[in-house]
């Protein structure tokens, strides 16, 4: 049996940028993608601690550094900047192996930095 269960996640972090214009996707600073264990691409699932607003998107690689977190297209009107969120990844296992997997969980500092 296969289940799904959490693989990362970016604890608080704070919105930098909310781009309405641009085709969709979350863009994370390079870094916290590392850290977390995030690659370019991967669905994610994005919880505003702010209003409560939760959604899913994908993401793409932002400036190494920057401690960029942008909302591009319509998850932009989700969010505004200055909101925290958590940004959580979910892998597929089967259920022995999750029973004794270990999530990478990240608490980022101000600035959104390591």
């Amino acid at each position: 049996m296969q289940i799904q269960v959490m693989k990362s996640k970016l604890h608080r972090v704070v919105v930098t940028e909310a781009d309405l214009n641009y085709i969709g996707s979350v863009t994370i600073d390079e870094d916290l993608m590392d850290a977390a264990n995030f690659i370019e691409h991967e669905k994610v699932q994005i919880v505003n601690l702010n209003n409560g607003e939760r959604l899913e998107t994908y993401i793409i690689k932002g400036i190494r550094g920057s401690g960029k977190i942008c909302l591009n297209g319509p998850a932009a009107r989700k969010v505004s900047p200055g909101d925290l969120v958590i940004i959580i990844s979910y892998a597929l296992m089967d259920f022995e192996e999750a029973r004794s997997f270990k999530p990478t969980v990240i608490f980022p500092k101000e600035g959104n930095k390591l």
